[in-house]
């Protein structure tokens, strides 16, 4: 039999007086805990004392999961779910098997010189190949066994030349059968590839593209339009080109949504704000672009301007805030030479002023160094 335990509160001391008019008060039994305990059941039944159990050691409580969500009483929806764009985890790029160059030619001239030979001993020879081989003249009929060893001949010679290609550096080669990929070829020079594998040209060079203006905006909300580049590469060829459809124009519509995403410095700002926008604009579209095989190396604003619809009013702006800046240092500037008059007059004793004369001297010196600075900076 199982039963919950729980601490015993302490004992409410009972009233004093007669037994029949006075009850004891008995604490509520409260559930403090969720440990459970096995108690055998005779010995719940006993009624002399008898010796005291030995010690039960207790287990911590089983509580069941939930079925929307974890033990601690999360949804399933709120788990963490991996960052970026799901891809086949089995579509890796892997390196192709490839024969170097010699061999392809040496295979096509063999079948060349097969081909020859079965001609001669088939009795088709031009007489003037003949001649200058100097072979003697065969008349026999084209057999079977002439026409089976013309087909191998030529396969081999078709097989040999055929998959002759070159490996240009910068350039690679993603290889697929029948819509299977089958590798990536990396190398360089005189190489042969089998024929019969499809081949697709892929740029692995370091690159970069000077986007149109796109759409974003700067920490107040105000529409800008911003010229991004992009220096970035192929990492992954076989994600890049089996995975997407388009990996250049996907990159693109990751750069706009990172700008959707990050607030981006407005014209005239900082070093310091355009340097942390372009961390941040480079570290998300690193992360989106990755899993698809594009490594992203930076993405740095190159112009800033305001949108059309709010460039005059922002162009308002800012010079009223210019103005009100250059009046505030002309202000701040005759106030401290005003300052450094009187002190100078009131010091060396050349004037005794009171509280109403120095209100006026300061008034006269305040208009006058201010209209000296209007007609200076007329």
């Amino acid at each position: 039999m199982t039963t919950t335990t729980s601490p015993v509160p302490e004992q409410v001391p009972e009233s004093e007086g007669p037994a029949d008019s006075a009850v004891a008060v008995r604490p509520a039994r409260l559930i403090h805990t969720e440990s459970t305990t096995e108690i055998p059941v005779h010995l719940l039944f006993r009624d002399d004392p008898g010796p005291a159990p030995a010690a039960v050691k207790l287990r911590p409580a089983v509580v069941a999961r939930r079925p929307d969500g974890g033990p601690d009483g999360r949804a399933a929806g709120a788990r963490a779910r991996p960052a970026g764009p799901g891809v086949d985890p089995a579509l890796v790029e892997r390196p192709a098997r490839v024969l170097p160059g010699i061999a392809g030619v040496l295979a096509g001239v063999g079948g060349a010189a097969g081909c020859a030979a079965t001609a001669w001993w088939a009795g088709v020879l031009p007489p003037l190949a003949v001649e200058a081989l100097g072979l003697s003249d065969r008349a026999e009929a084209l057999g079977p066994a002439q026409w089976a060893a013309f087909a191998g001949a030529g396969a081999l010679g078709l097989f040999g030349f055929g998959g002759l290609a070159r490996g240009r550096t910068g350039r690679a080669w993603v290889l697929g059968l029948f819509g299977r990929y089958r590798g990536t070829v990396r190398r360089t020079g005189l190489l042969w590839v089998n024929p019969l594998l499809l081949r697709r040209r892929v740029d692995v060079r370091l690159r970069h593209w000077r986007g149109e203006p796109m759409p974003a905006a700067d920490h107040s909300g105000v529409a800008l339009r911003v010229v991004m580049l992009v220096v970035w590469r192929v990492r992954d060829t076989a994600r890049a080109t089996l995975g997407l459809e388009d990996h250049e124009g996907y990159l693109r519509a990751c750069v706009e949504a990172a700008l959707l995403r990050v607030p981006v410095a407005a014209p005239g700002a900082g070093r310091g704000a355009v340097q942390a926008t372009q961390d941040a604009l480079t570290r998300l579209v690193a992360a989106d672009a990755g899993p698809v095989g594009v490594e992203v190396f930076a993405v740095r604003p190159l112009r800033v301007e305001y949108a059309p619809e709010v460039a005059a009013a922002m162009h308002r702006r800012r010079i009223a805030a210019l103005d009100a800046q250059h009046r505030a240092s002309v202000l701040s500037s005759v106030v401290d030479s005003v300052e450094d008059t009187v002190t100078r007059l009131t010091m060396r004793g050349l004037v005794n002023l009171d509280d109403y004369e120095r209100k006026v001297l300061v008034k006269d010196l305040t208009v006058a160094f201010c209209a000296g600075r209007g007609e200076n900076g007329a």
